[in-house]
């Protein structure tokens, strides 16, 4: 008994039924994706009732929304100094002198009024436990090995008077001394460093 027509017959029936159950799925998805899109049309086109208020579009969500800088609490660079000594004592004591530096006996840190006295520059002690001694009135200590300078970021960017004395004094610092000058991650300070700290 020859089946091979039989199987051939076979084959195409399965062929047509296939292509017959594709055709059916492929209308039935379209119908529904075209119901679908007249009814959004036809809420987006709807009135507001009086008395209701449109709806704020959703806020995007926190991956989709772009990400924006927050500024430090405050901004922090260090002086290390070459060779310390009771010579480079006496010329920070001068440079604290001429930049009419007060000196807090509570927090042991010298503050620079600056631009902005309401957030004056803070000079204290780049090591352990980071206090200074009294320069001012010849307080005995050991010599200090570096300074670190803090100041605290502007609350508006206009406002920005004092990063700039900031970087100034921080440069003075690093030629007075001879040192090495660091930002707040310990890495050397570049003038990105200086500008990121005066452009906010």
């Amino acid at each position: 008994m020859d089946t091979s027509p039989l199987a051939t017959t076979l084959a195409l029936g399965s062929l047509l039924l296939g292509l017959a159950a594709a055709a059916l799925f492929f209308y039935i998805a379209f119908s529904r994706r075209r119901k679908n899109a007249a009814s959004r049309a036809a809420a987006d086109t709807a009135p507001v009732k009086p008395g209701t208020a449109a709806q704020p579009p959703s806020a995007p969500t926190a991956s989709g929304s772009p990400t924006r800088k927050t500024k430090p609490r405050q901004y922090s660079l260090f002086v290390i100094f070459d060779q310390p000594s009771a010579e480079t004592d006496e010329r920070l004591t001068r440079w604290l002198q001429e930049k009419s530096a007060a000196y807090d006996p509570l927090s042991h840190v010298f503050h620079i009024a600056g631009e902005q006295p309401s957030s004056p520059i803070t000079v204290a002690n780049a090591f352990p436990p980071g206090e200074m001694p009294d320069l001012m009135r010849g307080e005995g200590h050991t010599p200090i090995k570096g300074i670190s300078l803090l100041v605290k970021p502007p609350l508006r960017r206009r406002r920005n008077q004092q990063m700039i004395v900031y970087v100034e004094l921080a440069k003075e610092m690093r030629e007075l001394f001879d040192g090495d000058m660091l930002d707040s991650e310990r890495a050397p300070a570049t003038e990105e460093t200086y500008a990121e700290i005066i452009n906010g």
